[in-house]
């Protein structure tokens, strides 16, 4: 799949810089990134620096049919009182690069390639294989037994019903000692949302620790929030991640809790990491590691730092981290919710 551009062509660009400092124009409320269309702000839009403005026009991509609805921007108001523009995007909610599963595997036989991962934020990454399964007890101590001792079958949420008795805080008691999954089908596919994101970031004095989604992936999936690993092990589950950090739940569909080295975008030219996605304060999220395999020493504590190429910007964390970012260094635009 190639990247799209948010803006069609380059020319959008310019007129967009051009609208917000020299070009009068008429004055609407929603604005589509289509090449007929001009930028334009009214007098309650907070002016934004020159500079910041530039790094927020670094890397508007996505993958094809990523986003499913033409991206426009309107006027907005951000998390700490900003009021300014905001891009309206709306992605489909499973990814259109990378296939989704597998999750648990079948029995305790199975092979790495029959399941998938699992990360608890103690910064491992486990295959869930067959005997990931059969030693749950060695790594999380008594009372875990997923699978049939008689046959060795694992035992699976596989259907509508026990992933949604499953896949939540309050787990239903009879599935407790499950290996939880879902499957997209029983909601018609993915679950799209749609989120208002400053088309300038706005930065804080302050960062601000908010477990919230994190923001959105070229792919079109959501870049969620810390899984809940601690409520999910004390019911004696295990919530399957795919390989590429991603799950379902009746809630927000298909969603990543981790990068993996999927959702990655071109090469950049100077060996930098990867662009994946967006947060939802604006800034780009690029991959952990660059092109030699090295990490930025350099890191705020939000995983973010700046460079002349592309202002400030975030790293995300490894996948046994359980996070993307540390925090938000700008003020957040809002989650719409489902469409």
């Amino acid at each position: 799949m190639k990247p799209i551009s948010l803006y069609a062509q380059t020319l959008t660009i310019y007129c967009l810089v051009l609208s917000l400092f020299a070009c009068g124009g008429s004055t609407t409320d929603t604005t589509s990134t289509d090449t007929s269309a001009e930028q334009t702000t009214d007098d309650t839009v907070t002016e934004p620096e020159t500079d910041t403005l530039v790094e927020s026009l670094q890397s508007p991509y996505f993958f094809d049919d990523a986003v499913i609805e033409t991206i426009t921007t309107e006027s907005c108001t951000l998390s700490g009182g900003t009021q300014t523009n905001c891009y309206r995007i709306t992605v489909a909610g499973e990814p259109v690069v990378d296939e989704i599963g597998p999750f648990c595997p079948s029995t305790i036989d199975s092979d790495a390639s029959q399941g998938g991962i699992w990360f608890d934020g103690s910064g491992e990454v486990y295959d869930i294989d067959g005997a990931f399964i059969a030693n749950l007890d060695s790594l999380y101590g008594d009372g875990w037994l997923l699978y049939d001792p008689s046959t060795g079958k694992v035992n699976i949420t596989d259907s509508q019903e026990s992933c949604e008795a499953a896949a939540r805080p309050n787990v239903d008691v009879a599935y407790q000692n499950y290996c939880v999954q879902c499957d997209l089908d029983y909601y018609g596919g993915g679950i799209s949302e749609t989120v208002l994101i400053p088309v300038t970031p706005v930065p804080l004095s302050n960062p601000n620790y908010v477990n919230d989604n994190m923001g959105i992936s070229l792919n079109g999936v959501i870049l969620a929030a810390q899984a809940p690993v601690d409520a999910i092990l004390s019911n004696y589950t295990i919530a399957a991640f795919d390989d590429c950090g991603g799950h379902i739940n009746p809630f927000d569909g298909y969603h990543y809790h981790a990068a993996t080295g999927c959702s990655t975008g071109p090469d950049e030219e100077d060996g930098h990491a990867s662009l994946i996605g967006y947060a939802l304060d604006g800034y780009d999220i690029y991959a952990m590691l660059d092109t030699s395999g090295y990490e930025e020493t350099d890191l705020d504590e939000c995983r973010g730092h700046s460079d002349d190429t592309r202002g400030y910007h975030y790293h995300v964390a490894s996948p046994g981290e359980n996070m993307f970012i540390g925090c938000f260094h700008g003020e957040q635009g809002e989650w719409l919710g489902t469409e």
